[in-house]
């Protein structure tokens, strides 16, 4: 039996690095000096990223040329995670305090603020929404309670459910906004939160955040630069989390896990990505692509086993919602386009 393991082995790295091989990570634009980490692929032509210096960009072209609809007024503002319906209506939100979201309904001509929190301690860290336009925000912890917000109408108005958590949050207990990733949500409105800093939870809704469930995770942490940044699902118990130390990006310490039960519990994978990572997607059911300032990682078989595809930096990774473009953006500007 045991040479017959070698073999297998043996043929899972060579199958990983020949893949490894054939995908490429090719720079579309990086004329702006911007650091990007919200990023939405509606279709393979239709891309936006915002980010900081107030920065959001729309191309209509698959990455070739870029419009740049910064909101006017705003030129200050970081704006950590976008959420893209079509060519014309996007929504994006900002980092820190006061808390700002803003909606163009016209490609980015112009924009709305549909919600604002001025309390210095606010901080939203992501969205995420349904194909049907139900959305979910969270934010870090205000004296142990969660900020909860959510739209049922593609993010044009929002209503406060922070009461719907229950679940007090532990003192330095917070979400990442790395990459607008930390949140994720299937279309049954199923909506898994990723939290970490001095320890890492999952919190998870199966009612469109009516009730919420916690759960721990195992990934590294007891720092405020420590946990899991990103989370992600194939079905609705197959799903994923990386993240890791940013401070320390070259460590893969306990900086990715599975789950088979919707994040009741985590396994690590047999090899882990190379570092840390912002942000985690599924191209397929054995297919998964991460990314971080320490570089980008390829899965084929379903996150068990990761090979490095790129080392260049990048906050952010996304598949087309309507398509198979995949698109990076990370900071300097770079937005990139990976070829499989």
């Amino acid at each position: 039996m045991k040479p017959l393991y070698l073999i297998f082995i043996i043929q899972i790295f060579f199958l990983n690095l020949l893949s490894a091989q054939q995908a490429t990570i090719n720079i579309v634009n990086q004329e702006r000096n911007s650091s990007y980490r919200g990023l939405s692929v509606v279709d393979d032509e239709t891309v936006w990223v915002s980010g900081s210096n107030g920065t959001v960009g729309l191309s209509t072209d698959a990455g070739k040329n870029w419009q740049w609809v910064n909101p006017i007024g705003y030129e200050k503002i970081d704006f950590r995670d976008i959420e893209a319906f079509d060519e014309n209506e996007a929504l994006i939100i900002s980092a820190g305090s006061p808390a700002i979201f803003l909606s163009t309904q016209d490609g980015g001509r112009s924009w709305k603020e549909v919600f604002s929190d001025k309390r210095p301690e606010i901080f939203y860290d992501g969205f995420a929404f349904t194909s049907k336009g139900v959305g979910i925000a969270f934010g870090d912890a205000i004296r142990g309670k969660m900020p909860l917000l959510k739209s049922v109408d593609f993010g044009k108005s929002w209503k406060d459910i922070s009461a719907n958590m229950h679940l007090s949050i532990t003192d330095g207990e917070a979400g990442f906004a790395a990459s607008g990733t930390s949140i994720y949500c299937n279309d049954q409105g199923t909506y898994w939160i990723a939290t970490g800093g001095t320890v890492a939870n999952i919190y998870s809704s199966t009612d469109q955040g009516s009730t919420w469930k916690r759960y721990s995770c195992p990934m590294i942490q007891g720092k405020n630069s420590t946990g899991p940044f990103s989370v992600a699902f194939y079905t609705s118990k197959t799903g994923i989390v990386v993240g890791g130390d940013y401070k320390e990006d070259k460590n893969k310490d306990k900086n990715s896990l599975l789950t088979n039960d919707g994040g009741k519990t985590w396994s690590a994978p047999q090899t882990a990505p190379a570092g840390f990572k912002s942000a985690v997607i599924y191209l397929s059911k054995k297919q998964l692509i991460c990314t971080g300032t320490s570089g980008t990682d390829r899965s084929n078989d379903g996150g068990k086993n990761w090979t490095p595809i790129g080392k260049e930096s990048f906050n952010a990774v996304q598949k087309a919602k309507k398509g198979q473009a995949v698109f990076l953006a990370g900071d300097k500007g770079k937005i990139a386009k990976l070829a499989l």
